[in-house]
């Protein structure tokens, strides 16, 4: 396992997330309302088909969809990460201005790029070096606005209704579970600061 997720679990931090749960199922914690919907491994078969069969297409979207799900790391933070965010030999992200509800900046947060998740994120990286090195400053140097309207209309016209781009993110960090790291664990790779926006995927 890698070495950034070996961590011990303190007593505070376990008798916290415990007090969550229990007041959750006593209804004395509101609820916030949360999207589900996870995309099967079907329809993100069929859309990266899609994208990677149109000549047009100048993005490459199935690629990033790859990556977003391998890392669970959002839309406009993917299209922000610099080569010096990359660290090859550590296999380590930097993540600027981690999006925090309490921090509207300089949230910087350090993530390990793991191979758990049916992709390998360091390999997708490498790809991108080959294709277009350094130069370009960003590891991927696309509007992520712009990937996100292009995912949104290859949904529309493959007829996969309700699925966002920010639901790749929700597959990446179950797969995460699914491999099968702690809710503490998996918090090092989302950026979570409360482990209740975790529990219900654990």
């Amino acid at each position: 396992m890698h070495s950034f997720l070996r961590l011990d679990t303190t007593f505070f931090a376990t008798f916290r997330l415990l007090a969550i749960i229990a007041l959750g199922r006593l209804g004395l914690v509101g609820k916030g309302i949360e999207r589900d919907r996870l995309p099967t491994q079907a329809e993100i078969d069929r859309i990266i088909a899609a994208f990677e069969s149109n000549t047009r297409q100048r993005t490459p979207v199935g690629r990033i969809i790859h990556f977003a799900i391998a890392t669970a790391v959002r839309q406009d933070e993917i299209s922000r990460i610099r080569w010096d965010d990359f660290d090859a030999a550590e296999k380590m992200l930097l993540i600027r201005d981690r999006k925090d509800p309490r921090r509207k900046s300089g949230n910087y947060q350090r993530i390990p790029l793991l191979a758990v998740c049916g992709y390998d994120p360091c390999a997708i990286v490498e790809k991108q070096r080959t294709l277009f090195g350094k130069s370009t400053g960003r590891i991927f140097p696309y509007n992520g606005k712009s990937v996100g309207t292009a995912f949104r209309r290859q949904c529309r016209e493959l007829k996969i209704a309700d699925l966002h781009f920010h639901d790749l993110r929700h597959e990446g960090r179950s797969r995460l579970f699914e491999a099968g790291f702690t809710v503490e664990q998996v918090a090092l790779v989302t950026g979570h600061k409360e482990w209740k926006m975790l529990r219900r995927h654990s």
